[in-house]
């Protein structure tokens, strides 16, 4: 199974971004998913979920402002990132929890992450 991450970038403040997230790989079902992010010099904070039913749930200082989506037939995730702000600038990474095909357990996947940066 790999997580391929995209649509990072350089963006002023008041931009936006749009980043992606594919699953690939012998994957039964998928489950939770969801966008970390972590600064320089600070830990990993969870930014947003998806569940599969499709609710979702946002850290109090994104809400308004990111969205988070998914498509299951294309196992894919994505976060439409609005009116950004410098303080958003961080690695982000995907996490997916999905069933393998194979063993039919449950395990948890990270993308390589992306860079965000909002300038002043």
């Amino acid at each position: 199974v790999q997580l391929v991450e995209s649509g990072g970038g350089l963006v002023q403040t008041g931009g936006s971004l749009r980043l992606s997230c594919a699953a690939s790989g012998s994957i039964s079902s998928i489950n939770t998913m969801a966008w970390y992010r972590q600064a320089p010099g600070k830990q990993r904070e969870l930014v947003t979920t998806i569940i599969s039913g499709g609710s979702t749930d946002y850290a109090d200082s994104v809400k308004g402002r990111f969205t988070i989506s998914r498509d299951n037939a294309k196992k894919t995730v994505y976060l439409q990132m609005n009116s950004l702000k410098p303080e958003d600038t961080a690695v982000y990474y995907c996490n997916i929890v999905l069933r393998e095909f194979v063993t039919s357990s449950y395990r948890s996947y990270w993308g390589q992450g992306t860079q965000v940066t909002v300038s002043s």
